[in-house]
């Protein structure tokens, strides 16, 4: 009997994961899909075929853990969702597995916002000056002041004077501060997707944050932001999939955050027909395959669903006993 392929993804319980295993689910119907994470308080098990609880990446038990559920379905793929797995899994992986991620440089370079915008300077690529807190004073106000690793929109702050820094430093103890780019409307989530031979894909959205998610987005084709996007993918050795995060500013895109992994937009971009996680496991898997563009224009949105989950030993739900 053939082997069925079986691919392990991490942080099922989140959006990113979620959107993911959906278009997996369409791509390769065939295969099996296993989900782990931290508790089971969410809704990633109708998206997988097995789900396991594992400890956070901090956990001295983390990589056992993940290695004894790999061993125990037979795991072909894993793919590292959260940031904090991408940075302990960047420093130690164990072997007999494929590792879907988007190459070493990359996620250095991400998951550090300081060292983003030194990476990307020694690249020659213009950036927003970006500074330790703990350095002292920013330069000038108003600025950002931010968490120095994570993402999301979350530990992202406006400080207009130094009574703001002293109230918010409290807040975000490891921060950086950052060039406030203008005008806030010209944000563009990039999704930039390079193949191992080379080639390289970018879809540009300009968005509208919704609860910190993009909400909404409509289709751009910047040449300036195009040309920017592969040099960062070249210059960052991308194997696989980015998010680069910028503003569309007088003086042209520039970049604030880089995110190493595949993004809450996944889903989205996917029904565009920008399917990177799809060429991301055609690329590790050696099948040929094309990368689609799409037409500028081109809208998409996020919408709501809602699922229930009976456990087996639960009465049914609105039942009535006469």
């Amino acid at each position: 009997m053939p082997h069925m392929k079986t691919i392990l993804i991490t942080a099922i319980g989140g959006d990113i994961a979620q959107g993911v295993a959906t278009v997996l689910r369409e791509a390769r119907p065939e295969y099996r899909l296993i989900g782990v994470d931290l508790h089971d308080q969410h809704g990633g098990t109708l998206f997988v075929d097995a789900f396991h609880r594992i400890p956070a990446a901090s956990d001295a038990g983390y990589l056992e853990a993940l290695k004894a559920v790999v061993d125990r379905e037979g795991v072909d793929i894993v793919l590292p969702v959260s940031e904090p797995e991408l940075a302990v899994l960047a420093r130690k992986r164990f072997a007999g597995v494929t590792w879907l991620t988007c190459g070493e440089q990359a996620v250095a370079a991400g998951l550090d916002k300081l060292a983003t915008a030194q990476r990307l300077a020694s690249l020659g690529l213009p950036v927003p000056w970006t500074l330790a807190a703990d350095e002292g004073l920013p330069p000038q106000f108003p600025c950002i002041l931010k968490s120095r690793t994570g993402s999301g929109s979350r530990s992202v702050f406006v400080v207009k004077d130094s009574d703001d820094v002293a109230y918010l430093l409290k807040r975000v103890p490891d921060a950086v501060y950052q060039e406030l780019l203008l005008p806030a409307d010209r944000e563009v989530t990039c999704a930039v997707f390079r193949a191992q031979d080379g080639r390289v894909a970018t879809l540009q959205m300009l968005r509208k944050l919704v609860g910190g998610f993009t909400g909404w987005a409509r289709i751009i084709d910047d040449a300036a932001t195009a040309e920017m996007c592969k040099a960062i993918a070249e210059g960052l050795d991308v194997k696989g999939s980015i998010n680069v995060q910028l503003r569309l500013t007088a003086q042209g895109p520039r970049v604030f955050e880089i995110n190493p992994r595949f993004s809450s937009t996944t889903l989205m971009r996917h029904r565009l027909g920008f399917s990177d996680a799809v060429w991301a496991l055609d690329d590790v898997e050696g099948r040929p395959f094309k990368m689609a563009s799409v037409v500028p224009g081109a809208i998409a949105v996020r919408v709501q669903n809602a699922a229930v989950v009976v456990p087996a030993n639960c009465c049914t739900i609105g039942s009535q006993q006469g």
